[in-house]
Order: structure tokens, then sequence, then C-alpha cells
């Protein structure tokens, strides 16, 4: 028996967990609230895109042993750092009894060079970061060759004082197939939010803060991240984090207006630990693995979609 249409529509096949930024970019306007562009950025700026991300919240639970300080994110204006993000999505996604299908990307590493082009001041509340890509590169041959165009490409991240992403900027080299650009849009979709906030609080190590975010996607969710301060090695900061997302919404809509799909069941959750300086824009090390099962029906049949997803983000220096 044939799928029904939405179903198999291109594009429907990602999944809320690890939904690429695609369709959030195309309803931006690139005469949105840029950050000033980097000395060494490229390309024109009307190629460049912004995509607003949704408020993080922080409420402190334990405040740590003394001595106590108030932890903010203000690297100076002109900070280089060479930073290295590995990013692996997965999703496995089976209707009814048929066969799963694999709709996974492989592991990408991408190698960013980072320059602070505008630091916090007392007119300027936030950070703004140009990042420029290196040779991205995937256990799949074919696919790094996909990725070479994008060498040399640039992004940036607005980041509050409280280390929070507050907007991605993307801009894509023109050289760059569709399906490399879903990676590296996808990539930083999930480094952006896996990014632990600080609370406006002073705290020590053992302190315990839970951060509340909205994440965006074609099912609204719920994220909570308990974060803990396990270490502090001067300027360095050890943080364990637990994270878990429940809908806000029974409903899920899927892409292109295809229709919708009832949300039967949703986990996600996941761990790890990432090390901060807060002298410097993006974090040195660590990493956190999410994962988790969806379960959804089509309101219109008796069909059911079933999803394993699972998301991994590592940070290098």
């Amino acid at each position: 028996m044939p799928l029904p249409s939405k179903f198999i529509r291109p594009g429907t096949a990602l999944f809320a967990a690890t939904l690429t930024l695609s369709a959030l970019v195309t309803g931006c306007s690139s005469g949105g609230d840029a950050a000033p562009a980097s000395p060494d950025a490229v390309g024109a700026a009307s190629d460049e895109v912004t995509v607003p991300v949704t408020a993080a919240t922080t409420e402190i639970v334990e405040a740590g042993a003394e001595p106590r300080a108030l932890i903010e994110s203000r690297p100076a204006q002109g900070t280089r750092q060479q930073a290295q993000l590995v990013t692996t999505a997965t999703v496995l996604q089976q209707i009814d009894d048929q066969p799963a299908q694999d709709f996974s990307t492989p592991t990408m590493t991408m190698p960013l060079t980072v320059l602070v082009t505008q630091a916090v001041s007392n007119t300027v509340p936030s950070t703004t970061i140009d990042l420029t890509l290196g040779d991205l590169t995937t256990p799949d041959d074919a696919i790094t060759g996909l990725l070479e165009p994008a060498t040399g490409s640039h992004a940036g991240f607005t980041i509050s004082t409280s280390g929070a992403v507050t907007a991605l900027r993307l801009r894509p080299d023109p050289d760059a197939q569709n399906k490399a650009r879903s990676m590296i849009e996808q990539a930083f979709y999930q480094a952006v939010y896996r990014t632990v906030a600080f609370p406006d609080q002073p705290i020590g190590v053992g302190a315990v803060w839970k951060i509340r975010q909205q994440v965006m996607s074609a099912v609204a969710l719920d994220q909570v991240t308990t974060a803990t301060l396990t270490a502090r090695d001067g300027d360095r900061l050890t943080i364990d984090v637990r994270i878990e997302q429940t809908p806000k919404s029974p409903v899920f809509e899927l892409p292109n207006g295809a229709g919708t799909l009832d949300v039967e069941s949703y986990t996600l959750q996941g761990a790890g630990s990432v090390i901060i300086d807060p002298s410097l824009p993006l974090p040195v090390g660590g990493s956190i693995t999410v994962d988790g099962t969806q379960l959804f029906s089509d309101p219109a049949s008796t069909m059911r979609l079933r999803q394993t997803t699972g998301e991994r983000v590592e940070w290098a220096n």
C-alpha cells in the first residue's frame, strides 16, 4: 500500500529533536538585527540571515560553596579562539510494520576560527562573534566532498552575558549544495540548544541551577537543563548537565503545510559535561549526548510513525 503523501513528501523525514534550521531560515529576513561583520568576513551582507534563538531563563537550586562569584561571559573585543565542534545526529523512522528507514547524518567535524567582533560594554548588552569554518570532514568521503565548498564560510553567534546564545547568523557559501548547508545548519542548531547559561547570582563549586528554554521545531518543546558546577580551576569551569525535553503541544505540525500528526508519546533526555572559560566565546571542551523515542499517529487513519533519535555535541580547543 502506498504511503500517504504527508509521510513521504521531501523534507518531512526530518524530526523534532534534530530538526534543521531550513524552515526557520526561510522565514527570516536578512535585514534583521545582524551583528557587525568581522573584518575577516567575506560575502555580501545580503547573503546572511539571522535566526533568533528563544530566551533561556535560569533558577538557582543550590548556590554552592564559598567563595561564590557572579559568572558572566565577557570576552574582550578582538579575542580569537580556535575551536572544534563535532556533531552527530541519528534518526530511525518506521511507519507501522514497514522496515525502518535511517535518516541519520554522519559525525561531522567542524574546525572553527572564532573572532569577537563586538564585546559587551555599558551600551552593548551582548557579545557578537564571527565563525569561520575550516575543512569539514565526515567518515563518508562522498559527503565530505559535498562539504568542501563550505570551507571558509562564515556564521556567527550573539551571546548574552549569561553565556546563552540569543541569535545565530548564517552566511552560506553560494557553491554549497543543499545537503551540505542542511548539515551545517543542523550542527549549529544542536550546539546552540546545548549551551549552558549561568544564573545572574553568585555561585560556587557544587552550585546547581536549572536552565529553561523553549526549543522551536515542528513540535514546540520545553527543554530543562540541570547544571552543576563540579570544579573550578582558575578561569576554567567544569559543568555537568542533564537535559530533558517535553512537548508543549500534542500535535506535530509537519513541514511545508503537509498536515499534522498527533503526539502519542515523546521522550528525549541526556547528559554530559562541558568546560567553559568565560573569557572565551565558546566552550573549550566536553560533550553532551541526548537520545529518545517518539510515537506519532495520523489523526485521519490508523497509521503510526515511530522514531528513535539521538544527538551528540562535542567541543574541543
